[in-house]
Order: C-alpha cells, then sequence, then structure tokens
C-alpha cells in the first residue's frame, strides 16, 4: 500500500450550507443568526440547519427549536427549501470544477478533489482561487472550510479542525502535510474521527482507548477486531497517512422518510403521503434500472416505533407497490389504535435487482399482469418528463403542506430534479 510523502486531497465543505444559502438568496437574512426548519409555524420540531451567526451564540443543528429559541431569541427560522439548495449546489459544483476537477461528491455540501503537482506545492493559492471563484460567481454568504492532507480521510479531519479553529466557526484552511504528522492529528477528539460513532466511542473508552493518540498506537489487526470487520483496519492505515481506497458500495435499497407536519399526524393522513412517498421511491428505482422484491414500513408514533415488511414479486412498476404498501398499511391499522399519533413515516423498496437479470417467481404466474402494469407506468413516466411535473399518477396526488414529498432535504444523496415533480 502506498504512503505519499506530499498532500494529495483536498475536501472541501460547505459552512452551514442550507443556511448560507438562504442569507445569500435573501438579503434580510444577512449577517443574522438563521435556523432552517422543517415546517412554519410550529416550536414542536428542532433544526435541520442554522447559521454561522447562530453557532457562535451556541445553537447546534438538530437543537430542539425551544431550546434553539432560549440561547437565541433573535433567532429567524426559515422553512426548509430543498429544491433551492439542490440548485446552490449544482451551481457551486460547476465552479469549482472550472478551477480544479472533483474527485467525488460525498455529499450535499462536501466533496473531495486530487491535487496536481503544481496544487500540492502552492496549497493556499488553491485555496485562494476557489474562494475567489465562488464569492464572484455565487456570493460571499456561502463559505467554505477547506482541509488538505495526504489521504481523504486526513482531508476531511483537518476541514473539520480547520471549519472550528481560532474561536470562530467557518471559512477555515488546514493542511497537514505529511512530514507534520500525526502532531496535528492527535489534537482532535476521538469522538470527531469519522467512523468513529457513539457505541464505537464507548467501547473504545472501555479498552482504555480515550485519545487520537491511543487510538494511532494501536495495531491494524486490533482496529479490525475493535471494528469486526475490514473497517477498522482500512481506518489504521489511513491514519497512518497511506493512500486508502475504500471499495464502492452496492445499492441496497430505495427509500423515503418525512416528518410529518401537524395537521397530517393521523393514520389516514400519513397513508396519503406514505403513498407520495412510496410512488416517488418507485420512479427512482426504474430512473436507475432496478427492480425490487421487498416493501418496508416504518412509523414513528409516540411510545416508539412501528415496522413491518411485505414480500413482493419481482417488480417496479406503481401498482404493485402500492399494492404492498396497501397490506402493509392494513396491518398497521388492525396493530395500532385508531388515534394513534405519528411522526415520521418511512418507506423503502429493497431486495434488489438490476433490470436485465430480472428472475421470475417460478410459483406465481404474473408476467402478463406485471407486463401490462410495467406498459403503463412507462406512459405514466414518459407523460411525467414531458412536462416535468405529476400530471398523472395512481390515486390521488396531493402532496402535504409544505411540499417535499422525495425531494426534501438529503445530506447523503443529492435530490435530482425529477424528486420534485
Amino acid at each position: 500500500m502506498r504512503k505519499p510523502d506530499t498532500i494529495e486531497r483536498l475536501y472541501l465543505d460547505f459552512d452551514g450550507f442550507f443556511a448560507s444559502v438562504e442569507q445569500q438568496a435573501d438579503r434580510r437574512l444577512r449577517g443574522r443568526p438563521v435556523g432552517v426548519v422543517p415546517f412554519a409555524g410550529t416550536d414542536r420540531t428542532c433544526m435541520i440547519a442554522c447559521s454561522r451567526e447562530a453557532k457562535m451564540r451556541g445553537v447546534s443543528n438538530i437543537m430542539a427549536i425551544r431550546e434553539a429559541k432560549a440561547l437565541c431569541p433573535e433567532i429567524i427560522l426559515v422553512p426548509q427549501k430543498p429544491d433551492l439548495y439542490r440548485r446552490a449546489h449544482n451551481a457551486l459544483l460547476a465552479e469549482i470544477e472550472s478551477v480544479i476537477p472533483l474527485d467525488a461528491v460525498k455529499s450535499i455540501d462536501e466533496l473531495t478533489c486530487r491535487l496536481d503537482e503544481d496544487q500540492r506545492r502552492e496549497p493556499e493559492k488553491l485555496a485562494n482561487r476557489l474562494r475567489e471563484r465562488l464569492m464572484s460567481a455565487i456570493g460571499p454568504y456561502i463559505t467554505s472550510s477547506i482541509g488538505m492532507a495526504a489521504n481523504r480521510q486526513l482531508a476531511k479531519m483537518a476541514c473539520k479542525a480547520g471549519k472550528r479553529s481560532s474561536g470562530s466557526y467557518g471559512n477555515g484552511l488546514a493542511i497537514w502535510e505529511p512530514q507534520e504528522m500525526p502532531t496535528p492529528l492527535f489534537r482532535v477528539k476521538l469522538e470527531d474521527i469519522p467512523g468513529v460513532g457513539r457505541h464505537l466511542h464507548r467501547r473504545l473508552l472501555g479498552m482504555n482507548i480515550a485519545t487520537t493518540e491511543d487510538l494511532y498506537n494501536t495495531e491494524p489487526k486490533q482496529m479490525r477486531k475493535i471494528w469486526r470487520n475490514v473497517t477498522g483496519e482500512r481506518l489504521w492505515y489511513a491514519l497512518h497517512g497511506y493512500d486508502v481506497q475504500a471499495p464502492d458500495t452496492e445499492r441496497g435499497m430505495f427509500g423515503h422518510s418525512r416528518v410529518l407536519p401537524p395537521e397530517a399526524r393521523s393514520l389516514a393522513a400519513a397513508h396519503d403521503i406514505a403513498r407520495l412517498l412510496l410512488t416517488k421511491a418507485a420512479r427512482r428505482l426504474r430512473r436507475e434500472a432496478y427492480y425490487c422484491s421487498g416493501v418496508w414500513l416504518g412509523l414513528s408514533i409516540r411510545d416508539g416505533h412501528w415496522s413491518r415488511y411485505h414480500r413482493l414479486p419481482v417488480v417496479n412498476d406503481d401498482q404493485a407497490v402500492l399494492r404492498g404498501l396497501h397490506a402493509l398499511w392494513q396491518q398497521a391499522e388492525q396493530s395500532l389504535p385508531s388515534d394513534t399519533t405519528i411522526f415520521r413515516v418511512s418507506v423503502t423498496l429493497g431486495g434488489l435487482s438490476f433490470a436485465n437479470q430480472r428472475q421470475l417467481d417460478m410459483l406465481l404466474n404474473d408476467d402478463r399482469d406485471r407486463q401490462k402494469w410495467e406498459r403503463i407506468t412507462a406512459a405514466v413516466d414518459e407523460l411525467n418528463g414531458k412536462y416535468a411535473q405529476t400530471i398523472v399518477s395512481i390515486g390521488p396526488w396531493e402532496p402535504p403542506a409544505g411540499g417535499h414529498a422525495g425531494g426534501k432535504i438529503s445530506y447523503s444523496r443529492v435530490p435530482t430534479a425529477e424528486d420534485f415533480w
């Protein structure tokens, strides 16, 4: 495994992305503490994101709105605008690519690039070029933190460290040259290492591994044992500066979930939203040329969580997946009280297979029926695509208050324009 002797990777993370996009789009919000929330007019939820000004007053993401208001009474709450963030993401990436090619888009607000020889020699100059380009083309209110190091993992950690440096938040730059390592790495808290979650952190403490330096001084096989898979060993090599390439992940499911607005938290209203979410998931399934063989339904309720699975034939049309949802919803109605309050609904299509590898169920003679419904669904998709909106659907199509059925904010997946139809 190769160990670079110079910086090779850049990691860029936009600061308070959703809130800063709001500030760039609306001059009334600039320089003021801003919190992005799921819905307007309710305090019974939490922050999705907050601006630099809000964070400097102690507010954080995923903080309850009432707690945020107690810390920062002047905070301005704005309802989410997922399509605005999607368009901002695409515009920012286009400008970055005019300076340096993208290696991978890690999320809607994070990306990584490989450095060429000139950029490795003058990393500060590259960072300044990127920021100047974004400021002139997009505006000054969407700022970013940048980390550079020998590999992607270290560059991400440098980026996070730079974001929180100098007693402020955001717009940082941290360059971890290999010859300076591991000194800057040891200043990172153990729980701030990507891949060290809450449960794993507790396990490490139980093994007398309390600092990043302790973790660094373990052995690769010990890391594999702690993580219970090869991920731990891969992290050991990354922390020691090796050029580690994570394997490509295979898609395992298509799904959508949504926190429900207060007026839609009954079984009947939640069902209507679940139908929309599942139809959106099936559209994505078809666009990426997959079939599925099962559907999951999850409901977050006042006393916990309710979920069930329903097996499907190998299908991808709307009629088949909605029939599966209907069967699951009947189970929910039978097992849950009629006055159950549902806070969140999740639907997932799993058991995936590629469209060119579809295998029929030899005990279920439904191929003629499936082909008919696939032709109908293809015609519906074609019509909706032609007009870039949902003009035809199986059953009613009434998006909930605030919209965002299937086109919500997503950190791990960048929505497409079709997600908002």
